[in-house]
């Protein structure tokens, strides 16, 4: 294979292209290095035609140099890849086909796509951050939230077409904020988009050590008939729920377990070398650390169906949750009691942080509506699919707050992980904790290779510049999850600090700033505008502040 066409290949494998190559010597322009070449045969020949593209692309390579944009590889000499990948915060991440059929996709398509990128891990915490906010303030916030976001998204589809008189067909909106703020807008967006995945990487290192820990035990317990005692679970029916917490202290959680015909001494054994915080975190780095070396996330990339799987599994174990402990409310205002359920709480910036973490696709929006068969229904179809978000998480949240039994229990005890409210020997949840084990296994990676893509290619320029490089990368990220899941496992207070910062700058600070420049630039600002994106900037400072005093 000729080596004009090996880069033509991999290009056609992995799915990746540079179209900011041009302003480095170290790289020829929309060049994949072999290595990154995915495929079983390296050694497969490619056509004539396939050749020819190539050194056409290298022709116009020689023609540009180094700055010179004006001689830039037109689109229809560039090679179009096959598959492209888009991956969302504490997400999933969805598969795009890429060329000719980049824009066929009907509606229907793009509105469950951009359902399924969105929906993530945060899903859990929905009925905890309804808790923190109160029941009636809670639905609203959620709904509001809602709202606002899909307008901030809404602004960010749209921010390419406000630049006039250039070519923005290909941009993203990292490239609009470098348009509109140059090198601090380029920096500022990587650094909060980092900010968002390593975020999720931690999230994904805590509740994976929860998964891990509670599957063994459920495995444990069964394989060793070790039967687990009433005292500590509120019951409901057949239905047993758990606080772990009761005190609302986490270091004063202590299981009450009777152990039946066998001596204690192995359960000890087994308690304490199989411990949530202190031994489970460390056993997945074995697992995980070498998955964050490859050099391409290919191979977990197509587990991205698990994905769906995994929700839709949620949303019918929500169901039948609700139906056999059945609904319990009451609000009595002047007679509180265990069943009074507060409708309005002050700790509601811990919602509203969760949920814009919740509601965050701004960051992959433009590529996946480049999907829309029709284009004119861009709107339409985003909107529907933040209605369909919306009525997920409400369906979720409202629920396991309204379904949890009190008394005995408090809905105090909901956990940030609601899954956490159910035993280990509960057999729907130990199969929903597993099948998010393996979920999470297989998204780990690719987070990781995102960091390491966004933040290796800006500084070295190459997303692989060495193993070193990489390894030590690693270390510092694995390390952050290992400290969080040790020290510090709240998912829920984890999601909205990370979610209320990259959201802060990505969500309302740089879209609306965005609107108002490009208003101003046409004349056309006008002061009702200025005082509503004005708003959405001092609403995200404050959503972000609330979190340090909540």
């Amino acid at each position: 294979m000729d080596e004009d066409s090996k880069p033509l290949l991999g290009l056609a494998h992995t799915g990746e292209y540079y179209t900011d190559s041009l302003d480095s010597k170290l790289r020829r322009p929309f060049h994949v290095e072999p290595r990154n070449i995915v495929d079983d045969d390296v050694q497969e020949r490619v056509s004539a035609a396939a050749s020819v593209l190539s050194s056409r692309v290298h022709y116009y390579g020689r023609l540009t140099g180094s700055s010179d944009r004006l001689l830039v590889p037109p689109n229809h000499v560039i090679p179009a890849p096959e598959d492209i990948y888009i991956y969302s915060p504490l997400g999933t991440a969805f598969k795009v086909q890429g060329g000719e059929s980049a824009a066929k996709n009907p509606s229907i398509v793009t509105i469950f796509a951009i359902w399924n990128t969105m929906m993530g891990t945060s899903i859990l915490s929905i009925p905890w951050g309804i808790k923190q906010a109160g029941f009636t303030l809670g639905i609203i916030i959620i709904v509001l939230m809602g709202l606002l976001t899909l307008y901030c998204c809404y602004r960010v589809l749209k921010s390419p077409k406000s630049i006039p008189y250039v070519d923005t067909s290909d941009w993203e909106f990292p490239d609009v904020c470098k348009y509109y703020f140059g090198a601090f807008g380029k920096w500022s967006s990587l650094i909060f988009s980092l900010v968002s995945l390593i975020g999720a990487m931690v999230v994904y290192w805590v509740l994976m050590s929860n998964f891990l820990f509670n599957t063994g035990k459920f495995i444990y317990n069964y394989v060793h008939n070790v039967n687990i005692s009433d005292t500590e679970f509120g019951t409901n029916g057949t239905d047993r729920v758990v606080c772990p917490y009761p005190d609302l202290d986490p270091d004063k959680n202590r299981s009450v377990v009777f152990y039946v015909g066998e001596n204690s001494t192995g359960h000890d054994v087994f308690d304490r070398w199989w411990s949530k915080t202190n031994t489970i975190p460390f056993y997945l780095i074995i697992l995980l650390l070498p998955l964050l070396n490859f050099r391409s996330a290919s191979f977990f990339a197509r587990f991205t169906f698990l994905g769906t799987i995994s929700v839709m599994y949620l949303i019918i174990l929500v169901t039948l949750k609700a139906a056999r402990l059945g609904f319990h409310l009451a609000f009595y205002w002047f007679e509180p009691s265990k069943l009074f359920v507060p409708e309005f709480r002050s700790l509601f910036p811990q919602l509203s942080g969760v949920l814009t973490l919740a509601f965050f696709i701004h960051n992959c929006i433009i590529t996946l509506m480049k999907s829309n068969r029709h284009q004119e229904n861009n709107v339409r179809d985003l909107s529907l699919a933040y209605l369909l978000v919306g009525l997920t998480y409400l369906y979720v949240g409202v629920l396991i707050f309204a379904s949890f039994p009190s008394p005995p229990l408090s809905k105090e005890c909901i956990e940030p992980n609601f899954l956490d409210n159910f035993p280990s020997s509960d057999i729907l949840v130990f199969v929903a904790r597993t099948c998010l084990l393996f979920q999470m296994t297989t998204v780990y990676p690719l987070l990781g290779y995102l960091v390491r893509v966004q933040l290796m290619g800006q500084i070295f320029g190459d997303h692989y510049p060495g193993f070193l490089h990489v390894f030590v990368l690693n270390i510092v990220v694995v390390g952050a999850g290992v400290l969080m899941a040790r020290f510090y496992p709240n998912i829920g207070s984890i999601i909205r600090y990370s979610g209320a910062m990259c959201g802060l700058a990505l969500v309302f600070v740089l879209p609306s700033l965005i609107h108002m420049i490009a208003l101003k630039r046409r004349g056309e600002l006008r002061w009702p505008s200025a005082v509503f994106h004005g708003l959405l900037i001092l609403l995200g400072v404050a959503n972000l502040l609330g979190q340090f005093f909540m």
